[in-house]
C-alpha cells in the first residue's frame, strides 16, 4: 500500500517516469513505462533489477554489439487481418517486416548470450522467432524493395504488367511531345506548356479559342477559364491503354498482398508475442540509458525490512544539476531491525532534512519499480510492502481542513496500517499548531508508529522529539550539519546526535537587532541555549573528527597502496634476482665444459711432450687463463686432484670436476626446467589483452592490476584493455591513478610514459581504458 494517492507527485518520481518515457523509442515501450508500479513481491523486484543489470551490462560490454532497430505497433493491424480477405498494405507491411528483423536479431543475440552472466536476458529471448519468423522475414524482403514498396519480382505477373505500363507510358509522352512541339509551332499553344496528368491520363493545356485546332477530348479546365486540358484523339487509345494496365497491377498488388497477409495469419499471436518482448527490450534499454545517466548500481537486496544506503544521491537533483557540472551532496544513512529502526532529523531551516527525507522515498520507491538507484556499490535495500509519507500541505478549503488537520489526518492513517514492513516519511512533525501541544501530540503519535515496528524517517524542530530519539529503544537522532562559521548550510546527514537549528545565529545574520535577540533569549531560558549551543557544540566536534577520521582513512589507504607497491615490486626483485642467478649458472657451466676440453687437450698435450719443460709451462699458463676466466663467477667453484709430472707437481687434474655450493659436492648438470626465454615465450602464449575488474573490490582490483600491468610490460603487449564499467567511478579512477603513478615511476627511471584513455564510444567508451605501451 502507498499513501497517499498522490505520492508520486509528492517525491517527484513522476519527474523520473517522464524522462523514462522520453528514452523509449516506441509507444510500446512508453506503455510499459505507464504501467510501472511499486512491487512488493521479492521475486518480482530481484527479477526487474537483474533483468536491468544483466541489459546494462550486455550494453557496455565492448565485446558485444546490441542490436539496433524499430519497433512499431502492429496490434490495430494484427488484429485486423485476423479475418478471413483482410490484408496488410505496403506500409504495413514494411513495419512489421522492420520490426520482425529486429525481433529475430534480438533472438539471436540473445541466445549467443553467456548462460551463467546473463541467463534473464537469455530467457526474455526464447521466442522461437528465427526458426517461425525467420523465413516470414525473408519473404516480405522478397516482395518489398528498400522503400518499402512492392518490387517488380515480386511476382512474374507483376513484372509484366509493369513493362507493359511503362512501354504504353512512354509511347503516350512521346506522341504527346511531338504533338505539343507541332502546336507549338503552329502558335497555338503558349511556349512553356508542358503535359500534365488529369484524371489518370495525359492531356496538354491549350487555350480555349484553340481546343477544336486540336482534336480531342476536353477532359477539364482551370480555375480561371483562360486553360482547357485537352487528350488529343492520337493517344486515346494508348490512354486507354494504360488506365487497363494500371487496374492490372492494382489487382495483382492485392492479390500479391493477400497471399504474404494468408502466411502471416497463423502467427498473429507470435508476432504479437515478439512485439511484446521488442517493447521490454525497448523498456529496459530506456531504464539502462537513465541508469547510465545517474551512474545508478543495482544494490544488494534482501528479502525484509532494510535501508542501508552509501553515498546515495537524489536522482533528480542529479538530473537537474548534470548539464550544470553540479554535484549533488550524497547521504548515508542505515535503519535495520537489530539496531535503529526509525531515525529523528534535526537542523536549521534549508539544510537540506526535506530532500534528505524525499531523497530516501524516492530512491526506495525506484527500487522497488525495478530501477538501479544512484548510491554507491556497498549499499543495500530491502523491501517494504507499505510506503506512507506526509511531506508537504494538504489544506483544503473544500474539505475544510488546515495544514495542521491535514496533518492529523495522515498520522491517524499511519498509526492505524503501520506494522513491521512499513516505511514511514513524515516531514516537520507536529508543526501547524501551537508549539507544546503540537510537540507532545506528535511525540505520542511517534511513539505509536515505533512500537508498532515499523521503520521511519522524521524531520522535525522540536526538542521534545529529539529527547525522545535520545531515551527510546530503535530510534537515533540525526543531525542535518551547519557550518556556523560561514553561517551556511552543508547538506550532510550526521547520524547519531540530534541538530541545532541555529535559530538566534540565523536571526543575527538576517539583520534581527541585539535588543530583540537578547529578549527573546531571556524568553526561552539560559537552559534551552545551553542545549542548543551544546548540540552545535557536539555538531562541530564531530564534523571535526568526521573530517580527521576521513582524513586517517584515506591515508592508511594510500600507505596500503604503497606497501603494497613496495611489496610487488620486491617481488618482481627477487624474481629478477633469481633470474639472473639461474642465468649466471648456466653460463657457468658452460663455461666449465668448455674448461674441461681446453684441460683434456693440455693434459694430452704434456703427457705426449713428455712434460718438456717448455711445454708444461705453456700448458701452466693456459690453466692460469682459464682460472682467470672462471673467478667472476663466484657461486660455482672448482675442486680436483694433483696429477704427478716428472717429480713435480704439474697442475691439477680437471676431469673429475665438481660444482660446490657451501659446503655440498654437487655434479653440474643442464638445467632441466624452463629457460628464461622459454618462460617469456610462455607468459607471451597464455597473456589476455583484456583485464576486468567489474564486480571486483578496490583492493583485489588494485591487486590484479598491478600483476596485469607488470605482465604486460614484461610480454610487450602493444595495447591492452581494462574494463572496469562506469558504475561509480571508483574502478574507472583506481586504473587511471595507478597508471599516473606508473608514469611517474617511468619518468624517474628515464622510460617512456605509457598512453591511456577511454575507449571508443561505440565499443564501451568510458566504461573502459585502453592502455598503450
Amino acid at each position: 500500500m502507498i499513501y497517499p494517492a498522490n505520492i508520486e507527485q509528492k517525491i517527484d518520481f513522476t519527474v523520473i517516469r517522464e524522462d523514462l518515457r522520453r528514452r523509449c523509442s516506441s509507444s510500446l515501450g512508453r506503455e510499459l513505462v505507464d504501467a510501472m508500479q511499486m512491487e512488493t513481491d521479492y521475486a518480482v523486484v530481484q527479477r526487474l533489477l537483474t533483468l536491468t543489470d544483466q541489459m546494462k551490462m550486455a550494453q557496455s560490454d565492448p565485446m558485444l554489439t546490441f542490436p539496433r532497430g524499430t519497433i512499431q505497433d502492429l496490434r490495430e493491424a494484427i488484429a485486423r487481418i485476423r479475418i478471413e480477405g483482410l490484408f496488410l498494405d505496403e506500409a504495413e507491411l514494411d513495419d512489421l517486416r522492420k520490426t520482425l528483423s529486429f525481433a529475430v536479431e534480438l533472438e539471436h543475440f540473445f541466445a549467443s548470450l553467456d548462460s551463467a552472466k546473463y541467463p534473464l536476458l537469455r530467457e526474455l529471448g526464447t521466442l522461437g522467432t528465427l526458426g517461425t519468423l525467420g523465413p516470414l522475414v525473408q519473404e516480405i524482403d522478397r516482395i518489398l524493395d528498400r522503400y518499402g514498396k512492392l518490387a517488380d519480382h515480386a511476382s512474374p505477373e507483376l513484372a509484366q504488367i509493369r513493362r507493359e505500363l511503362v512501354n504504353a507510358q512512354g509511347s503516350v509522352s512521346r506522341t504527346l511531345a511531338s504533338i505539343l512541339r507541332q502546336a507549338k509551332a503552329d502558335g497555338l499553344v503558349d511556349a512553356d506548356a508542358a503535359p500534365t496528368l488529369r484524371e489518370g491520363r495525359l492531356v496538354i493545356p491549350v487555350p480555349p479559342g484553340y481546343k477544336r485546332k486540336i482534336g480531342g477530348i476536353v477532359h477539364d479546365e482551370s480555375a480561371t477559364g483562360k486553360t482547357v486540358y485537352i487528350e488529343p484523339q492520337q493517344v486515346v487509345d494508348a490512354n486507354n491503354r494504360i488506365r487497363e494496365l494500371e487496374g492490372a497491377e492494382r489487382r495483382e498488388r492485392v492479390r500479391i498482398l493477400q497471399s504474404v497477409t494468408d502466411q502471416l495469419r497463423p502467427q498473429t499471436d507470435l508476432i504479437l508475442y515478439s512485439q511484446q518482448m521488442l517493447a521490454e527490450v525497448d523498456f529496459l534499454s530506456a531504464k539502462v540509458s537513465l541508469a547510465e545517466t545517474l551512474h545508478a548500481i543495482r544494490p544488494e537486496l534482501h528479502d525484509q525490512p532494510l535501508l542501508d544506503w552509501s553515498d546515495a544521491r537524489h536522482p533528480v537533483l542529479l538530473l537537474h544539476y548534470l548539464p550544470q557540472n553540479k554535484p549533488v551532496v550524497p547521504l548515508s544513512i542505515r535503519l535495520q531491525a537489530s539496531e535503529n529502526r526509525v531515525l529523528v532529523i534535526s537542523g536549521p531551516n534549508a539544510g537540506g532534512k526535506s530532500v534528505c527525507l524525499k531523497t530516501v522515498a524516492l530512491l526506495q520507491y525506484m527500487l522497488q519499480c525495478g530501477l538501479l538507484v544512484p548510491a554507491a556499490e556497498q549499499s543495500r535495500a530491502g523491501l517494504f510492502s507499505q510506503l506512507m509519507i506526509d511531506i508537504g500541505d494538504e489544506q483544503s478549503i473544500q474539505d475544510e481542513l488546515s495544514t495542521y488537520s491535514s496533518h492529523l489526518r495522515n498520522m491517524r492513517a499511519f498509526v492505524r496500517q503501520a506494522h513491521a514492513h512499513t516505511l514511514f516519511l513524515i516531514d516537520e512533525m507536529g508543526t501547524g499548531t501551537e508549539p507544546m501541544i503540537g510537540g507532545a501530540i506528535a511525540e505520542a503519535v511517534l511513539k505509536e508508529l515505533v512500537d508498532s515496528g515499523a521503520f521511519g524517517i522524521v524531520t522535525t524542530h522540536y526538542t521534545n522529539l529529539k529527547h525522545f530519539a535520545e531515551q527510546t529503544p530503535n530510534v537515533v537522532n540525526g543531525a542535518m550539519l551547519y557550518d556556523r562559521g560561514a553561517m551556511r548550510p552543508l547538506f550532510q546527514l550526521s547520524i547519531g546526535q540530534a541538530g541545532s537549528s541555529f535559530a538566534i545565529e540565523i536571526a543575527r545574520q538576517t539583520g534581527l537587532s541585539e535588543s530583540i535577540i537578547r529578549y527573546a533569549t531571556d524568553l526561552i531560558g539560559e537552559e534551552h541555549i545551553d542545549y542548543d549551543k551544546q548540540l552545535q557544540d557536539i555538531a562541530r566536534d564531530k564534523r571535526y573528527w568526521e573530517n580527521k577520521r576521513q582524513a586517517i582513512r584515506q591515508k592508511e589507504k594510500a600507505l596500503e597502496q604503497r606497501i603494497a607497491q613496495y611489496e610487488e615490486q620486491m617481488s618482481g626483485i627477487k624474481a629478477k634476482k633469481k633470474e639472473l642467478l639461474d642465468e649466471a649458472r648456466q653460463q657457468a657451466e658452460q663455461l666449465l665444459q668448455q674448461s674441461n676440453a681446453t684441460i683434456e687437450r693440455t693434459i694430452r698435450e704434456i703427457k705426449e711432450a713428455k712434460a718438456d719443460k717448455e711445454k708444461t709451462k705453456a700448458a701452466r699458463a693456459k690453466v692460469e687463463s682459464l682460472k682467470q676466466k672462471i673467478k667472476p663467477t663466484p657461486s660455482p667453484s672448482l675442486k680436483g686432484r694433483e696429477i704427478e709430472g716428472k717429480g713435480k707437481k704439474v697442475l691439477k687434474d680437471f676431469r673429475d670436476l665438481r660444482v660446490l655450493k657451501g659446503e655440498v659436492e654437487t655434479t653440474p648438470t643442464s638445467p632441466k626446467g624452463s629457460t628464461t626465454a622459454a618462460i617469456h615465450r610462455q607468459r607471451t602464449l597464455a597473456f589476455e589483452r583484456t583485464l576486468d575488474l567489474r564486480g571486483l573490490r578496490v583492493d583485489e582490483a588494485l591487486e590484479r592490476l598491478i600483476a596485469y600491468m607488470d605482465d604486460a610490460l614484461m610480454v610487450g603487449a602493444g595495447e591492452v584493455t581494462i574494463l572496469h564499467g562506469t558504475g561509480t567511478g571508483a574502478l574507472k579512477q583506481l586504473t587511471r591513478d595507478y597508471l599516473n603513478d606508473l608514469n611517474r615511476q617511468r619518468h624517474k627511471r628515464g622510460q617512456v610514459s605509457l598512453d591511456f584513455g577511454d575507449g571508443d564510444v561505440n565499443h564501451g567508451g568510458a566504461g573502459l581504458t585502453i592502455v598503450r605501451l
